[in-house]
């Protein structure tokens, strides 16, 4: 009897622990079906075998269905967050905390459905094929989304991945769009995929006319492919309905080779014996030393060769020769020609009169773009020697560690960006900064240096070169071999935009506009200062200065400091996209010096007029060999020195010291 008790109590709590997985799954089996459920407990099988190939009924249902959950479903589906439960179908999002019991939520809704045992659950985790197919049929709902960001992505991923169907997915989303930048975004796309996916004549070629202005590179993307073609042959001619690019005329239009390598291809001609074939047969026939009579030993160019494997030929045991009258005989009985790839002719006529439109735009953009690089390169070069200039004009001093007051403005600037995190301060901070530290160093070496090797050239130029290496293992000892950074301000990052074609960075327009400033700046102190009244009389004729009263040691050291310092300033901006090194100076210092014999030494017109030239002249070598930069610059110093043959004194010819008077 007391057996019999505790086995009942047993079964009851057992009854009473099971009962609320039980009526859970029961409240979840009676929840009347939503639209969305029926659709997708319709394909459930399909659903749970996961398979791409058998897929695509389940997808195609449910996107075209036109219910607002399906876009959740979608999701849901696609981030691997539904359950199946076997017992009937349905599906389900989960969620569990022994792993055994399972609480059931409405997919779309997330409202609480019950509860259900591990054991009848199957987790759909659909492969990376139905998830593509999947964000594909979301691309109808998030180009609707109430969320600008959702259907900027979405136009992305059209864009990246365009398919048939996504055309009158778009021509439905245009209308209601209000965001202006998103409705033109929809209607440029549209007018893309109507290129390749719409079946009128009229409204593709109408497309293609639209973008004659556009010079996007997806629009050329587009209609590149519609040009291609395909090699032809025919005896009788190509054929009527075909879209026919040109014809290929034998021997001017094809070679001769290229038109029987193709017939033998197709099967159309005889195949070509290849040299390991010949070869082959020749060592295949040797007979006592002798191939068809004539000696092995003699067979050692290709025309002998060919001649013994002729006369096998002749015999009959080989295969015989085809001599290029043969092939061109052969090839002259056939037309070649080239078909497009779209059949529709006046598809083709439109696209080619676009492109020949876009390609003109683009090459004048082209030419834009690749003086705005020239000029770019002319304001960094300009800012790199016109210190130089002015020393070798006033002083007669060539200067070969300018390039490292270069790299010691650029090191300074790096310095300050180590005290001041704030990039836009930094900077402001450093270009005064380094113009007094190589202010003071240029002074400096002036003092101890280069006043006592006055019209001593050959001995200055060692003395500074000297001084260049010092300094250069200077830096090494401070600041190590590695490339420090020299960080722009946030505002100087990016690049100005005007189309696919042109652009430039704006760190190369704040050189420019650093350029220019410098260039205003120097015309005033030389010519309305005291200062530049004294320079231009040292460097015209320094014995009358000194007799009127103008000391010409103190403009000496004045004018050095100046350069200096300009380098300087030069080293901070050349150091915003260069690599800030010790080897720096190193890269413009050739620039520098070829900048200022090309315009004219001590003349600031004539290093404008230098740089411009030298940065159009490397930028237009590299444009015809761009893989080659090292060329560039050979071409260019070889331009220099028939250059300096011509005009000895630079584009700009000053009478006094610097010019050799």
């Amino acid at each position: 009897m007391v057996s019999f008790i505790r086995l009942l109590a047993g079964v009851l709590a057992f009854a009473f622990a099971a009962a609320p997985a039980v009526l859970g799954q029961d409240a979840a089996s009676q929840e009347p079906l939503s639209p969305v459920e029926a659709i997708l407990l319709e394909h459930t099988e399909i659903i749970q075998r996961g398979s791409r190939r058998t897929i695509e009924p389940a997808i195609a249902a449910l996107r075209d269905s036109g219910l607002p959950e399906a876009q959740i479903v979608f999701e849901r589906w696609r981030d691997k967050e539904l359950w199946a439960r076997l017992s009937d179908g349905r599906f389900f999002l989960t969620a569990t905390e022994d792993r055994e019991t399972y609480t059931l939520f409405h997919m779309a809704t997330g409202e609480e459905l019950g509860t259900a045992i591990r054991d009848d659950l199957k987790e759909i985790k659909p492969n990376s094929g139905i998830r593509s197919m999947i964000s594909s049929a979301l691309v109808q709902f998030q180009l609707l989304d109430p969320d600008p960001a959702v259907r900027a992505q979405s136009l992305a991923s059209i864009a990246r991945d365009p398919e048939a169907e996504h055309l009158a997915i778009l021509r439905g989303a245009i209308d209601g769009e209000q965001d202006e930048a998103l409705k033109a975004r929809k209607e440029r796309l549209k007018r893309l995929l109507t290129i390749r996916f719409d079946t009128e004549t009229a409204v593709r070629v109408a497309a293609i006319r639209s973008f004659s202005d556009d010079l996007g590179v997806d629009v050329r993307a587009t209609l590149n492919p519609l040009l291609t073609t395909r090699l032809q042959v025919s005896a009788e001619g190509p054929d009527p309905s075909a879209n026919v690019a040109r014809v290929l005329r034998v021997g001017q239009d094809i070679g001769v080779e290229e038109a029987y390598a193709l017939l033998a291809s197709r099967d159309l001609a005889p195949a070509l014996v290849t040299s390991g074939e010949r070869n082959d047969a020749l060592i295949g026939n040797i007979r006592e030393g002798s191939v068809a009579g004539i000696p092995v030993a003699s067979l050692d160019t290709e025309a002998a060769r060919d001649a013994a494997y002729a006369l096998l030929a002749e015999e009959g045991v080989a295969a015989p020769l085809v001599t290029l009258d043969d092939k061109e005989e052969t090839a002259r009985q056939f037309q070649f020609f080239e078909v497009y790839a779209e059949s529709d002719p006046a598809v083709t006529q439109a696209t080619q009169e676009t492109l020949d439109r876009i390609n003109a735009r683009v090459a004048a953009f082209g030419a834009l773009d690749l003086s705005l690089d020239a000029i770019s390169l002319a304001s960094i070069y300009f800012l790199a020697a016109i210190g130089l200039a002015i020393t070798f004009g006033v002083m007669g001093v060539i200067n070969m560690a300018h390039g490292e007051f270069i790299m010691m403005g650029a090191y300074t600037g790096y310095v300050v960006q180590l005290f001041v995190p704030d990039y836009t301060l930094s900077i402001l901070i450093a270009l005064p900064l380094a113009f007094a530290v190589t202010f003071g160093a240029g002074v400096a070496l002036e003092r101890l240096v280069i006043r006592w090797l006055y019209h001593r050239p050959l001995e200055t130029l060692l003395a500074t070169f000297g001084v260049s290496i010092a300094l250069q293992q200077l830096a090494k000892n401070i600041f190590g071999t590695q490339a420090r950074p020299l960080t722009s301000p946030e505002w100087l990052d990016g690049a100005w935009v005007l189309n696919d074609v042109v652009s430039i960075s704006y760190i190369r327009i704040a050189i420019f506009a650093l350029a220019v400033v410098f260039f205003l700046l120097l015309l005033f102190i030389l010519r309305r200062t005291r200062l530049g009244l004294e320079v231009r009389a040292v460097t015209q004729n320094p014995r009358m200065a000194a007799s009127m009263g103008i000391n010409p040691d103190r403009i000496n050291m004045l004018t050095f400091g100046l350069g200096s310092g300009i380098a300087g300033i030069a080293g901070v901006a050349i150091g915003l996209f260069a690599k800030v090194t010790s080897e720096l100076g190193q890269d413009y210092i050739v620039q520098s010096f070829m900048t200022v014999v090309v315009g004219g030494v001590g003349n600031i017109w004539g290093t404008l007029a230098g740089a411009t030239l030298i940065g159009f002249l490397q930028k237009g070598i590299e444009w015809f060999n761009p893989a080659n930069t090292l060329a560039a610059q050979t071409y260019m110093i070889i331009f220099i020195i028939i250059f300096i043959q011509f005009r000895p004194k630079g584009i700009f010819a000053l009478k006094g010291r610097a010019a050799g008077d």
